[in-house]
Protein backbone atom coordinates (compact mmCIF):
# COMPACT_ATOMS: atom_id res chain seq x y z
CA UNK A 1 0.00 0.00 0.00
CA UNK A 2 1.18 3.42 -0.82
CA UNK A 3 -0.14 6.47 0.67
CA UNK A 4 -0.48 9.91 -0.92
CA UNK A 5 2.91 11.54 -0.11
CA UNK A 6 4.19 8.29 -2.52
CA UNK A 7 5.43 6.28 0.87
CA UNK A 8 4.87 2.75 1.35
CA UNK A 9 2.13 2.78 4.08
CA UNK A 10 2.94 -0.12 6.96
CA UNK A 11 -0.62 0.56 9.42
CA UNK A 12 -0.03 -1.86 12.48
CA UNK A 13 -3.15 -2.83 14.80
CA UNK A 14 -3.24 -2.98 18.70
CA UNK A 15 -2.92 -6.48 18.16
CA UNK A 16 0.34 -6.45 16.19
CA UNK A 17 1.85 -3.75 18.04
CA UNK A 18 1.49 -6.13 20.84
CA UNK A 19 2.84 -9.20 19.46
CA UNK A 20 5.79 -7.53 18.11
CA UNK A 21 6.73 -5.20 21.63
CA UNK A 22 6.46 -8.53 23.25
CA UNK A 23 8.65 -10.08 21.04
CA UNK A 24 11.20 -7.27 21.10
CA UNK A 25 10.79 -8.43 25.37
CA UNK A 26 12.17 -11.97 24.49
CA UNK A 27 15.27 -10.57 22.66
CA UNK A 28 15.63 -8.36 25.87
CA UNK A 29 15.47 -10.72 28.34
CA UNK A 30 19.14 -12.18 27.47
CA UNK A 31 20.53 -8.81 27.30
CA UNK A 32 19.46 -7.96 30.72
CA UNK A 33 19.22 -7.34 34.01
CA UNK A 34 18.00 -3.29 33.78
CA UNK A 35 17.25 -1.59 36.70
CA UNK A 36 15.89 1.15 35.07
CA UNK A 37 14.52 2.04 31.71
CA UNK A 38 14.21 5.63 29.38
CA UNK A 39 11.52 6.15 27.32
CA UNK A 40 11.68 8.60 24.25
CA UNK A 41 8.34 10.11 24.28
CA UNK A 42 5.86 10.27 22.83
CA UNK A 43 6.35 6.80 20.52
CA UNK A 44 8.17 4.95 23.46
CA UNK A 45 5.36 4.97 26.12
CA UNK A 46 3.55 2.36 24.77
CA UNK A 47 6.26 -0.35 24.24
CA UNK A 48 7.64 0.89 27.07
CA UNK A 49 4.67 0.18 29.41
CA UNK A 50 4.90 -3.19 28.10
CA UNK A 51 8.02 -4.35 27.99
CA UNK A 52 8.37 -2.90 31.97
CA UNK A 53 5.14 -4.85 32.71
CA UNK A 54 7.11 -7.71 31.17
CA UNK A 55 10.49 -7.11 32.50
CA UNK A 56 9.75 -6.11 36.13
CA UNK A 57 11.47 -2.51 35.46
CA UNK A 58 10.17 -0.17 38.17
CA UNK A 59 12.16 3.01 37.81
CA UNK A 60 11.14 4.14 34.22
CA UNK A 61 12.50 8.14 33.20
CA UNK A 62 11.42 9.66 30.10
CA UNK A 63 13.34 12.05 27.50
CA UNK A 64 11.20 14.06 25.52
CA UNK A 65 12.02 15.18 22.31
CA UNK A 66 10.20 15.97 19.18
CA UNK A 67 11.92 15.17 15.82
CA UNK A 68 8.39 15.27 14.09
CA UNK A 69 6.39 17.97 13.12
CA UNK A 70 2.57 18.45 11.81
CA UNK A 71 2.83 14.49 12.13
CA UNK A 72 4.83 13.08 9.08
CA UNK A 73 7.76 16.39 8.67
CA UNK A 74 10.88 15.13 10.61
CA UNK A 75 12.66 18.44 11.02
CA UNK A 76 15.00 20.24 13.74
CA UNK A 77 15.07 17.84 16.91
CA UNK A 78 13.73 19.68 20.33
CA UNK A 79 14.62 18.51 23.65
CA UNK A 80 11.54 19.10 25.45
CA UNK A 81 12.52 17.30 28.72
CA UNK A 82 15.77 15.65 29.86
CA UNK A 83 16.66 13.29 31.68
CA UNK A 84 15.90 13.25 35.72
CA UNK A 85 17.92 13.32 38.59
CA UNK A 86 17.04 9.57 39.71
CA UNK A 87 19.36 8.48 36.83
CA UNK A 88 22.19 9.64 37.71
CA UNK A 89 23.14 6.92 40.24
CA UNK A 90 23.49 5.18 36.85
CA UNK A 91 26.00 6.65 35.20
CA UNK A 92 26.55 6.52 31.77
CA UNK A 93 23.71 4.48 31.58
CA UNK A 94 25.17 1.00 32.58
CA UNK A 95 21.75 -1.74 33.09
CA UNK A 96 19.50 1.17 31.17
CA UNK A 97 17.04 -0.25 28.77
CA UNK A 98 16.59 2.93 26.69
CA UNK A 99 12.75 2.42 24.61
CA UNK A 100 11.41 3.77 21.58
CA UNK A 101 8.60 2.65 19.02
CA UNK A 102 10.38 3.42 15.95
CA UNK A 103 14.04 4.42 15.13
CA UNK A 104 14.06 6.54 11.86
CA UNK A 105 16.81 8.21 10.94
CA UNK A 106 18.78 7.84 14.21
CA UNK A 107 18.57 11.41 15.05
CA UNK A 108 17.11 10.92 18.40
CA UNK A 109 18.92 8.30 19.62
CA UNK A 110 22.25 10.11 19.00
CA UNK A 111 21.08 12.55 21.37
CA UNK A 112 19.83 9.97 23.81
CA UNK A 113 23.07 8.26 23.81
CA UNK A 114 25.49 11.10 24.07
CA UNK A 115 23.79 10.72 27.49
CA UNK A 116 23.92 7.67 28.80
CA UNK A 117 26.55 6.25 25.95
CA UNK A 118 26.80 2.04 28.04
CA UNK A 119 22.43 2.03 27.78
CA UNK A 120 20.97 -0.40 25.95
CA UNK A 121 18.61 0.76 22.85
CA UNK A 122 15.66 -1.50 21.90
CA UNK A 123 12.79 -0.25 19.13
CA UNK A 124 9.83 -2.04 18.02
CA UNK A 125 10.51 -1.13 14.35
CA UNK A 126 13.79 0.00 12.79
CA UNK A 127 14.71 2.17 9.30
CA UNK A 128 18.18 1.07 7.70
CA UNK A 129 19.34 4.64 8.56
CA UNK A 130 18.94 4.66 12.26
CA UNK A 131 19.58 0.77 12.42
CA UNK A 132 23.08 1.39 13.42
CA UNK A 133 22.37 2.96 16.70
CA UNK A 134 19.84 0.50 18.25
CA UNK A 135 21.26 -2.66 19.83
CA UNK A 136 17.94 -4.32 19.95
CA UNK A 137 14.55 -4.44 17.45
CA UNK A 138 11.90 -6.78 15.69
CA UNK A 139 11.19 -5.75 12.20
CA UNK A 140 13.42 -3.31 10.21
CA UNK A 141 11.24 -1.62 7.24
CA UNK A 142 12.87 0.49 4.49
CA UNK A 143 13.46 4.18 4.69
CA UNK A 144 10.48 4.85 2.36
CA UNK A 145 7.96 2.95 4.66
CA UNK A 146 5.55 5.23 6.85
CA UNK A 147 4.12 3.45 9.59
CA UNK A 148 0.98 4.02 10.85
CA UNK A 149 0.77 3.48 14.79
CA UNK A 150 -2.54 2.35 15.99
CA UNK A 151 -2.78 5.22 18.41
CA UNK A 152 -2.56 7.74 15.55
CA UNK A 153 -5.58 5.33 13.78
CA UNK A 154 -9.65 5.36 13.82
CA UNK A 155 -11.28 2.93 12.09
CA UNK A 156 -12.85 4.01 8.37
CA UNK A 157 -13.91 1.81 5.57
CA UNK A 158 -10.96 0.53 3.32
CA UNK A 159 -11.80 0.53 -0.27
CA UNK A 160 -11.08 -3.06 -1.96
CA UNK A 161 -7.02 -2.99 -3.19
CA UNK A 162 -8.28 -4.12 -6.78
CA UNK A 163 -9.58 -2.01 -9.61
CA UNK A 164 -13.08 -2.33 -9.96
CA UNK A 165 -13.83 -4.30 -7.20
CA UNK A 166 -17.20 -2.55 -6.07
CA UNK A 167 -17.47 -2.69 -2.23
Amino acid sequence: MVDEQGQKAFPVSWDQFHRDARALVWRLASAGPFDAMVCITRGGLVPAAIVARELGIRVIETVCIASYHEYKTQGGLQILKGLGAELQKYGQGEKVLVVDDLVDTGTTFKVVRELLPKAHFATVYAKPLGRPLVDTFITEVSQDTWIYFPWDLGLTFQPPLGKGVVA
